[in-house]
């Protein structure tokens, strides 16, 4: 009981912390860059301010200088921007989203690469009586689900290594061997769409395709899925053209020209 808790009261303790640090981030924004002016707006004193700003400007969310005093760091720029592109995607594809749920009666998922997983950001699910398992926010891993592959679609031979190197770490029976796997994604990216075949979760199969921005660099993936009995070879075939088409469409209302 002891343990549980001191656990308890650690947790606690690091959510407090968590919460002085965004106030600080907050009153940076709003102007106030030196420890007094911080102090006396969060009714903290100096040095428990000092140790959260300094902290922050470690991590790159301030920066601090003697003349100008703490402003607000180039990490919220970069998460400002990733936050801005995936609002921007969401909106701009889910009507898409839906409309090809629609017409071919599967769920429908789009993605984005978060690290060193897929990001579930949008789904849309099938009409059919068989429910695939996912939800938004959820994670995965890259090497066997058709999103982490699509997404992957551009990345050299050593990127691919170091994936599937990783993710053997985590993992170790998995379908196919490096080489096995380094084959299948060649094939891939020469189609221009990935499959997963029974790979992430038994008796579900997908067909995946990138969507790519305004410099063609590839941002996110949608996937179609439904349970092997709905998807022989020839209807993956099938919905590898339908996929493909909704991935260009939307690229194309991104900005990009290919």
């Amino acid at each position: 009981m002891a343990e549980v808790s001191a656990e308890k009261e650690k947790g606690i303790a690091g959510a407090l912390t968590l919460m002085r640090g965004l106030d600080v981030l907050g009153r940076v924004a709003k102007g106030d860059n030196t420890l007094p002016k911080i102090s006396r707006a969060l009714d903290l004193n100096k040095s428990t301010v000092h140790r959260l700003a300094s902290t922050l400007v470690d991590y790159g969310f301030l920066s601090f200088t003697q003349r100008e005093g703490y402003a607000l760091g180039t990490r919220l720029l970069e998460l400002g921007h990733a936050a801005s592109q995936q609002i921007t995607l969401t909106r701009v594809s889910h009507d898409h989203l839906v409309r090809l749920a629609a017409d071919t009666g599967d769920t429908v998922n789009l993605g984005v690469l978060d690290g060193h997983q897929v990001h579930y950001i949008d789904k849309i699910p099938g009409t059919r009586r068989i429910e695939v398992r996912c939800v938004i926010g959820e994670r995965q891993y890259l090497r066997p689900t058709g999103l982490g592959k699509a997404l992957l679609l551009d990345a050299d031979e050593d990127k691919l290594r170091e994936v599937y190197n990783r993710e053997a770490r985590e993992f170790a029976n998995y379908r196919y061997d490096l080489k096995g796997w380094l084959d299948i994604m060649k094939t891939y990216r020469e189609g221009g769409y990935a499959l997963d075949m029974d790979e992430n979760e038994d008796r579900i199969r997908c067909v995946s395709a990138p969507i790519r921005d305004l410099s063609g660099k590839i941002i996110a993936a949608v996937s179609i899925s439904s349970a092997a009995q709905y998807m022989d070879d020839a209807r993956l075939e099938t919905l590898k053209g339908y996929v493909k088409e909704v991935t260009l469409t939307i690229s194309r209302e991104l900005g990009y020209k290919g």
